[in-house]
């Protein structure tokens, strides 16, 4: 059946593109999107499900699969081992597995009447049933929870489900000062979700991202790829990939629309005083806006590629990282950057300043995590334990300056290889790794107050852990691959979204 389906080439484009997004290359899925053009495409990405692509290629060979497993009599025969998916489109191995099957079953037959019709188990088979157990005691095990998994894992009646979105939900945030948590979504809306009364069915406000079209207001179906809450949480900005940052009150009313980049916006950040927007972009350019006005204040054309993340490190001064493996530190009304830093050989994915703005970190494809100060022009440390791509960074709220002074300044790492690192910052050391996931890791999180930090992975689990000790205490796993997560302001819960499109909220108050 799935073997007489027929795709066109949108659909196969549209299909490898999602997949592209689902697995964390959003900018191979942007370069791939523009060259099999597939805006022009009539294709409703909203409807289309998580993981289809995947989906479409295991029906098929599992189909395939089958197609051997039964005889021409129509009888089922036991498989000799599972096809590979390169095995499944050759013609020539599919008649040779035949075959193979044919030959298996006659030996059966021959079998079992030399045995008076008694059923034989062949070594091989018992060896096969053992195999099996062990793999399934090894998935079992695979959450990475351990022996005393019921006194760390979230019960459900202490996590919320937020339903809602129609794709998958790349970003959320909490209100600084209030339990209104904000997510971004594949389906071109983001939602702001009102968790102050512990409700198992929170409202929700939906923010749909729309541009003119005709004359008339049209749904962008373009991903909503970046938000931020203002210091006071009044406001809500978010990015998006229809090159658009747009400005939100809390009641869900467009504030302003922001539209000076060419294309879509990778990452948007508020300064602390709220005045200014600083966002990132594909066309190159990085753009600091009037926040009042919508005005763009100043727009900043350094690299020589896509301008992947921002980071302020005071009012008017930020850095900038890209494809081009530069990072650039640019100020308000000076016309070059006042610092760059070069010294990554792949494309540098987020930067972060520490909470007094002295040290920028930094973190690669090239599987290296590297500390700058503005006193040097080489890197202060180069950090290289993660054997694969590292994909984000963030800096714990402690240290002199911050609201936890006497706990020592942490940094935390993220990679594809599954792990998180703490890192002693002073003395250039990893003084944790955090290896319980068993997929790549994409989020983390530090706590309000630094003793805590919370992990979420495509393995579909959020892991909370001790940052002193860098044990696992909490333990949750969802229903899709975790993009986010985030603590909001009191430090009692975490929010995640996912790759299904769920949202999730875990409330951590002790009973």
């Amino acid at each position: 059946m799935l073997r007489k389906m027929s795709f066109s080439s949108d659909e196969v484009n549209f299909l490898v593109y999602r997949y592209l997004q689902e697995s964390g290359f959003q900018h191979s899925a942007y370069t791939f999107g523009i060259e099999s053009h597939i805006s022009q495409s009539n294709i409703n990405g909203a409807l289309v499900p998580p993981a289809a692509l995947l989906s479409i290629l295991q029906k098929g060979l599992q189909y395939t699969e089958a197609e051997i497993s039964i005889g021409e009599d129509g009888t089922e025969q036991r498989m000799i081992e599972s096809l590979s998916l390169i095995d499944a489109v050759m013609p020539d191995v599919v008649v040779s597995r035949q075959n193979q099957q044919n030959q298996q079953k006659q030996q059966t037959k021959t079998d079992t009447q030399d045995t008076n019709g008694e059923e034989v188990v062949t070594s091989n088979e018992r060896s096969g049933e053992k195999t099996e157990m062990e793999s399934e005691e090894q998935q079992t095990g695979g959450v990475g929870i351990g022996s005393n998994a019921s006194a760390i894992e979230i019960p459900a009646n202490k996590a919320t489900k937020l339903r809602g979105h129609e794709s998958e939900v790349f970003i959320c945030a909490w209100n600084p000062t209030t339990d209104l948590l904000a997510s971004g979504s594949g389906d071109s809306t983001a939602r702001i979700w009102d968790m102050s009364d512990n409700s198992s069915t929170p409202q929700q406000l939906v923010l749909r991202h729309c541009i003119q079209r005709g004359g008339a207001e049209v749904p962008s179906n373009k991903d909503v790829t970046s938000l931020d809450w203002n210091c006071d949480g009044s406001l809500l900005a978010t990015g998006s990939y229809d090159g658009y940052a747009r400005i939100w009150t809390t009641d869900g009313r467009l504030s302003s629309t922001l539209g000076q980049h060419k294309g879509p916006i990778f990452a948007l950040k508020w300064n602390k005083r709220g005045n200014y927007i600083l966002s990132a972009g594909v066309d190159k350019t990085t753009i600091i806006w009037d926040a009042a006005s919508g005005q763009c204040t100043q727009q900043f054309s350094f690299h020589l590629a896509p301008a992947l993340d921002v980071d302020w490190q005071t009012n008017t001064s930020f850095a900038s990282c890209s494809t081009d493996q530069c990072i650039h530190v640019c100020k308000l009304n000076v016309d070059k950057p006042i610092k760059s830093f070069q010294g990554h050989t792949n494309e540098v994915n987020a930067i972060k300043w520490d909470p007094q703005g002295n040290l920028l970190a930094s973190c690669s494809d090239d599987m290296s995590l590297k500390i700058w100060s503005m006193k040097q022009d080489t890197w202060v440390h180069d950090l290289r334990a993660h054997y694969k791509e590292i994909y984000t960074i963030k800096w714990s709220p402690t240290g002199p300056g911050t609201h936890n002074p006497n706990m020592n300044l942490t940094l935390a790492s993220a990679s594809f290889d599954s792990t998180v690192r703490l890192w002693d910052i002073e003395r250039g050391v990893c003084f944790h790794t955090l290896t319980k996931h068993t997929e790549p890791v994409y989020s983390v999180a530090f706590s309000p107050d630094g003793k805590f930090l919370a992990s979420g992975s495509f393995d579909k689990c959020v892991h909370v852990w001790s940052t002193q000790t860098g044990l696992l205490v909490h333990s949750y796993k969802g229903t899709g691959g975790i993009f986010e997560v985030c603590w909001n302001s009191r430090g009692d819960k975490v929010g995640a979204s996912a790759s299904d499109g769920s949202v999730f909220v875990l409330d951590l108050r002790k009973q």
